[in-house]
């Protein structure tokens, strides 16, 4: 479990609440919208009305007492840069922004966001990848070169062992598990049978799964 500041409570940070919720984690959440704040409290540990970018109200809060500290701002982002770069005059250890593109990212990076991320950005790239092929059924970017894929068994690998089909030779790709039934299987040996019913986790370079995958 971990204590979180979350700051902007637009759609994105009250998703983002709920999910961190369900996980089990303390939110603190804070926003200048009092009907933002009260629609949220059943979610949270506490919440706040105030003005993210005065130092005083921030200093009071705590920021150094907090794992995480989340700005979710999206309409203002002369209010995102001046909190983030608040955040981390005042000892927050770990400050994640948002941004809505890349330029922005720039600048959050440098005025004291220690990671950025850009929701509609890595939501399409999700998207191109998931429907732009037969087989990918979810994706996670690990680096800029690596990536976990959760595929549907090809149909010309129906039957086959894992063995036969040995794309860790041809692709370097490895099988970390079969899944089946939402169930997931990490003993995968060369004598492992694939069947339709079956999905398999993938790891490799984003361009031999590419390549793999006909995506």
């Amino acid at each position: 479990m971990k204590s979180i500041l979350l700051i902007g409570l637009n759609n994105f940070g009250f998703i983002l609440a709920k999910q961190l919720h369900s996980l089990g984690h303390e939110i603190m959440a804070i926003d200048i919208n009092e009907e933002r704040v009260n629609s949220i409290l059943p979610l949270v540990t506490d919440a706040q009305i105030g003005d993210s970018t005065n130092e005083a109200f921030l200093k009071s809060l705590g920021v150094n007492n907090f794992d995480v500290c989340i700005v979710t701002i999206s309409s203002n982002f002369q209010s995102s840069l001046e909190t983030t770069s608040l955040l981390k005059e005042l000892g927050g250890k770990l400050v994640v922004s948002r941004a809505n593109r890349e330029v922005q990212a720039k600048f959050l990076l440098r005025n004291g966001a220690d990671e950025v991320i850009i929701p509609e950005k890595q939501i399409a790239e999700w998207a191109a990848i998931r429907y732009g092929s037969n087989h990918v059924l979810d994706y996670i970017k690990l680096d800029d070169d690596n990536a976990i894929f959760e595929v549907s068994v090809p149909e010309e690998w129906v039957g086959k062992t894992v063995g036969e089909i040995d794309i860790r030779k041809e692709y370097g790709i490895n099988i970390m598990a079969v899944k089946e039934n939402s169930k997931m299987d990490l003993s995968v040996t060369p004598d492992t049978v694939l069947d339709a019913n079956k999905t398999l986790l993938v790891l490799g370079e984003h361009k031999a799964l590419q390549r793999c995958f006909k995506i």
